[in-house]
């Protein structure tokens, strides 16, 4: 225990440099924000790859290697998908775009972009970015505090407030800049302890051989790509359902902000290349660490969640104890903490943007001093933070038996469905107009709780909409209403007619 707590001590005493660092290099909302716009391609392409896996992917997505078997490939290959279609198709898009709207937020750019008459638009998307923001936050608190009790043996509750004060400290210092510089610094702990385990544990079996037959006779449906089951169509929902988790990549915010701060376009080409080798490397390894879990700790007619906890949560702690001696554990335990903390910080920042920014600058306080805005925005993410924390808290004592994929998947799927359809028209369809654009986004927002509380406890097609989960059908229904909207209510064009083109 000793060890443990020394080891991830200095883990936070590196974060904390990283914060009072950080401090020194704001100087105004830009700064807080951004980063000024001046961030490298490696920062940014980490900090966008470790935020947008969080703490379901050395949790959840190792569960579901266990207890999905080599369907949960499907992830990989789309978010590999996701990713790549961001940035070789939709960054350097979006940075042109931002820039010459000098946006340091979504809304700021959805404003701008569509000469936003009145504040309806921005009013929309910063609220449904503050509810689906603050849920993502509760949500990686959440995985703080079974981390700490897993791992540490530590009090859930206990452990879920320490990580969010840690968390809290450098963001409170150091904004977007302490956010990013210790982005990287957990997605390179993440990158070679994810790497590493799968390595270390097929050469520790000695006769790898044997793996995929010993998975047959485990479960046969674990060695199947296309799941388990005879019916087709639910084979297809279990496919499309992993694979379409990388739909997300398409313009969620808290990603979609770093090509913001992002330097400039020729970085965006160097930093792509990261991102996709990142996201290979990282998700291939979670699943595989799952997958061989269940080859070392499971026998045929066994209940996999009895060995390796809810929906295989426990396979990645239950792998490294096997394998490694204490102070390597330690080591993983802060990268567990790495994935978790990378996205509480960022999607913190986010939050506080939408409800400073958005809300009460640009909305009611126009001519506000940026050195004041700085010290509100502090205020509020504070505010938001602890909002945040509550409902982590409620949630954890409402419902014991939830588990990662859902809580985090549900608030990453709220931000995609919302945002995504919103940025890939904006970006690709000159027509696409104001109404359509806030017609997309409340459908998107809507639609995510409808799926996962209506629809998928209905007769019938019920099973086949949970397999499918909430983001491919909400995120469908998001881009239909824009093109209806923007059919039913053009855009007004001027002398730009087509704006994105002429860029």
């Amino acid at each position: 225990m000793i060890t443990k707590l020394i080891v991830l001590g200095i883990y936070f005493i590196i974060l904390f440099i990283i914060g009072i660092a950080a401090s020194k290099k704001i100087k105004g909302l830009s700064d807080f924000y951004v980063g000024g716009k001046k961030i490298g391609y490696w920062a940014v392409a980490f900090s966008a790859r470790a935020t947008g896996e969080s703490g379901w992917l050395l949790l959840g997505l190792t569960g579901m290697g266990a207890i999905a078997g080599f369907s949960a490939y499907w992830v990989v290959a789309g978010e590999l998908l996701g990713v790549g279609i961001s940035w070789f198709l939709m960054a350097k898009r979006f940075k042109r775009l931002s820039d010459k709207y000098s946006s340091i937020t979504i809304p700021d750019f959805l404003d701008s972009h569509f000469k936003a008459k009145g504040h309806l638009l921005r009013t929309v998307a910063a609220t449904a970015l503050s509810v689906f923001v603050i849920i993502y936050v509760s949500a990686q608190i959440d995985v703080t505090g079974k981390a700490f009790e897993s791992f540490l043996g530590i009090n859930y509750f206990t452990g879920a407030i320490a990580g969010f004060l840690i968390v809290l400290t450098y963001i409170f210092t150091g904004g977007f800049v302490a956010v990013v510089w210790s982005d990287f610094f957990q997605g390179l702990l993440m990158l070679l302890g994810l790497v590493a385990l799968p390595v270390v544990a097929y050469w520790s079996i000695g006769n790898g051989g044997e793996i995929v037959n010993t998975l047959s006779k485990i479960d046969p449906n674990l060695t199947t790509v296309f799941g388990g089951g005879e019916d087709p169509w639910m084979k297809v929902a279990t496919m499309l359902g992993f694979a379409m988790i990388g739909l997300g990549f398409l313009g969620s915010p808290q990603i979609y902000v770093r090509f913001m701060s992002i330097k400039n376009e020729e970085e965006i080409n160097k930093g792509r290349w990261v991102a996709l080798i990142f996201t290979f490397l990282t998700d291939f390894a979670a699943v595989s660490i799952g997958i061989l879990a269940r080859y070392l700790f499971t026998k045929s007619g066994q209940d996999p969640e009895a060995i390796l906890g809810n929906q295989g949560e426990d396979s990645l702690i239950t792998l490294i104890e096997h394998l490694f001696p204490l102070t390597i554990i330690a080591i993983y335990i802060a990268i567990v903490l790495s994935a978790i903390m990378s996205t509480i910080d960022s999607l913190l920042i986010l939050a506080s943007s939408a409800v400073t920014r958005d809300f009460y600058q640009q909305i009611f306080h126009p001519k506000m001093d940026e050195n004041k805005m700085s010290w509100i925005s502090r205020m509020v993410t504070l505010g938001m933070a602890l909002f945040a924390l509550g409902i982590a808290m409620s949630v954890a004592v409402i419902s014991p038996d939830r588990t990662v994929f859902w809580f985090v998947i549900f608030g990453w799927s709220g931000i995609a469905a919302t945002f995504c359809p919103v940025i890939i028209l904006a970006l690709f369809w000159p027509k696409y107009s104001e109404k359509g654009a806030i017609a997309s986004m409340i459908t998107g927002f809507l639609c995510v709780p409808l799926f996962k509380f209506i629809i998928q406890d209905m007769d019938g097609i019920g099973p086949y909409f949970e397999k499918l989960d909430v983001l491919a059908p909400s995120f469908l229904l998001a881009m239909i209403s824009g093109y209806v909207f923007t059919k039913l209510y053009p855009r007004n064009f001027q002398k730009s007619i087509n704006l994105i083109e002429s860029e």
